[in-house]
């Protein structure tokens, strides 16, 4: 099974505009995904549409959303349903600063139904750093009984290393994403990470081209090999 589940919908507002429910569940099935993951920033809110589209493709969704910690980390975090995303997302949002999207600037945050018919857009900026620290966020993750995953840890911003120079030891991490895989081997020997570390790739899209492009297939070396293969029952 391939999964790619670091996508952002029209939700997240340097998503393009044409990421809607329908579009990127077509994409994904003319990828070859078996398994995707909506992580918009800071919310939930086109999950449930996703899942809708998702399944006349007989693909299934993780609930996911890539939260943007305190320290301007991005954290993936992700629950075996939709229902449980979107009650983790709402409180993410409760914690965000009361900064008020401007479209012009950073881009539209459009909730949509499964027709792809908008029916709401978010007022706060969800690109915002929320009021939870990395260890908060993750202990939260995981009391919602969700997996937390440093999102892209080779790229230079906006990650753990970007921002902490390490990987903190006080905190259990569920796993870590590595954008271009082939630096991997490189983080093991530097100490970084240990080999046995669970890790994954994926294309973080924020645009319907790129839906796919990186993809892992699933095995026990994957953070959410069990929550997939309790999703599917295909593993």
């Amino acid at each position: 099974m391939l999964c790619d589940i670091h996508i952002h919908s029209c939700l997240s507002p340097c998503g393009d505009d044409d990421m809607t429910p329908n579009n990127i569940a077509g994409m994904a099935h003319l990828a070859g995904l078996d398994v995707i993951a909506l992580t918009d920033h800071n919310s939930a809110a086109n999950a449930a549409a996703l899942e809708k589209c998702a399944g006349r493709y007989g693909i299934a969704v993780i609930g996911g959303i890539e939260v943007n910690t305190a320290e301007d980390i991005h954290l993936l975090c992700y629950f075996d349903n939709v229902k449980n995303a979107e009650i983790f997302g709402r409180i993410i949002e409760e914690n965000l600063p009361p900064v008020k999207n401007r479209r012009e600037i950073f881009g539209s945050q459009q909730i949509m139904d499964e027709n792809d018919v908008v029916t709401a857009e978010k007022e706060n900026l969800l690109i915002s750093a929320c009021a939870l620290t990395l260890e908060q966020a993750v202990n939260l993750c995981h009391e919602h009984h969700g997996k937390a995953v440093y999102a892209h840890i080779d790229r230079d911003s906006y990650s753990v290393l970007s921002v902490l120079g390490t990987l903190p030891q006080e905190i259990e991490i569920d796993g870590v994403e590595i954008y271009d895989l082939s630096r991997r081997r490189a983080l093991i020997e530097s100490g970084v990470i240990k080999p046995d570390m669970p890790f994954m790739s994926n294309s973080d899209a924020h645009y319907l081209e790129y839906i796919g492009d990186r993809r892992q297939e699933v095995t026990p070396c994957h953070p959410l090999y069990d929550m997939i293969r309790a999703k599917t029952g295909n593993l």
